[in-house]
């Protein structure tokens, strides 16, 4: 979904400057298109999916000259093959293995063997890791966590958005959109409210839209507050 989102952006809004997103989107295929682009990837820090007491992948040295892995016991691995999803595959020496003490640290291989794997565009991820340390990666995706991750909070929490009441993909994308609808109707009524623009009675605009919420079946309705001067 990510590269069609981004499309449907450049199309409606021109070619951004930076993207934040969330750990879901930290692919090297995300990444690459991203650098490829000279659009700044923002992306947040994820953690190692190994498991406990094992070494985590970065306590394998890549060693870009030479193509191959260094191991904690400095110890290497050989580059073998690519597999179909694009994962260079670097495998230990068994016959070095075998002793080693750290080996339960390592693997569980019945062979002996510890197996590295690396994408083909990794080099586009750690460019990214790269500027996630910057000042300007941290001010925007803190942007992002103020506004983008409050929004889905609100219509899970506010909206009946956690799960939905209906069938089929035609129905609940019309509920999505009804919601979506009046999420940025509360915008708007919140910015008259707030710096006071000529128009429709924002106290009438939040009743509306109240009442739309109302009809429509929406269990959790927000509740503006009208008593405010």
């Amino acid at each position: 979904m990510f590269e069609a989102v981004l499309e449907q952006v450049e199309k409606n809004v021109g070619k951004p400057e930076y993207v934040a997103v969330d750990a879901g989107y930290k692919t090297p295929y995300n990444c690459k298109i991203l650098i490829d682009q000279q659009i700044r990837p923002v992306m947040p820090y994820t953690r190692p999916m190994t498991k406990a007491g094992f070494f985590k992948k970065y306590e394998y040295v890549y060693d870009e000259y030479y193509d191959c892995y260094i191991c904690p016991n400095n110890q290497i691995l050989k580059y073998r093959t690519t597999n179909r999803e694009g994962y260079r595959e670097y495998k230990s020496d068994p016959q070095i293995c075998m002793n080693c003490p750290y080996r339960s640290q390592c693997t569980n291989s019945k062979d002996y063997i510890k197996t590295v794997t690396r994408h083909i565009w990794a080099h586009y991820v750690e460019e990214a890791e790269h500027l996630r340390h910057t000042d300007v990666n941290k001010e925007i995706y803190a942007q992002r966590k103020e506004t983008i991750e409050r929004v889905f909070a609100d219509m899970k929490e506010k909206h009946g958005m956690r799960w939905t009441t209906l069938r089929g993909l035609k129905r609940v994308s019309v509920q999505a959109m009804l919601v979506a609808a009046c999420m940025n109707l509360k915008k708007m009524a919140n910015w008259k409210w707030r710096y006071g623009k000529t128009g429709s009675n924002p106290r009438i605009i939040l009743q509306k839209i109240q009442y739309f919420m109302k009809k429509h079946g929406f269990r959790y309705l927000w509740k503006p507050c009208l008593s405010e001067n």
